[in-house]
């Protein structure tokens, strides 16, 4: 489980392998670790997400995360006693149907030795956090996340329909719909 400032001191270190080794990366994250770096909770997460790698200022897919890469997260993992997979790319796949329209503009940056890390903004987050309720259920600890963002009603609206371009199944919108009925009932997650 990892604190902000666990998380920080972890990215930090993977900065300093990267920039030893001459290398750099660029990472756009989601999740709970966005909303850790971008105070939006104070959640501990236990990974860091990576939809997507950033070259030239254009999002590419990460569903294989380059080797170099791969061993420096591998030796910070093994120095700091973290998972072996505590950067992985479990939601790259997202991207292949696109992010919202903005989200590398709204971005933080955080930029640390070799690595660059992109935090997904509140905005976006609300998008991420209403697919991730939808898909694992009402009673997720997503649910909670998008409970802690306060979205408004455009805010939803906008998430809504870009969960519909992810998944335009009959099914997946009655478990949106649950999960904005179940969140706005007041019910604890």
């Amino acid at each position: 489980m990892h604190s902000k400032s666990m998380l920080l001191d972890a990215l930090e270190a993977l900065g300093e392998v990267l920039a030893f080794r001459g290398l750099t990366a660029d990472i756009a994250v989601i999740g709970g670790t966005a909303m850790l770096l971008g105070d939006l909770s104070n959640r501990v997460t236990r990974d860091v997400a990576v939809v997507a790698l950033v070259e030239d200022g254009q999002l590419i897919g990460a569903q294989e995360l380059p080797i170099p890469f791969l061993e420096a997260v591998q030796d910070v993992a093994a120095d700091l006693d973290l998972d072996s997979d505590w950067i992985n790319a479990v939601p790259a796949g997202l991207l292949e149907f696109g992010l919202p329209d903005g989200f590398l503009e709204r971005c933080e940056l955080i930029r640390l030795a070799g690595l660059t890390v992109r935090v997904a903004d509140r905005f976006d987050q609300i998008h991420f956090k209403l697919y991730a309720a939808a898909d694992q259920g009402p009673r997720s600890k997503h649910v909670s996340d998008l409970a802690l963002l306060h979205p408004s009603v455009d805010e939803l609206r906008a998430a809504v329909a870009w969960c519909q371009t992810h998944d335009p199944s009959p099914g997946f919108a009655e478990s949106v719909s649950a999960v904005i009925d179940h969140s706005s009932s007041g019910d604890d997650a």
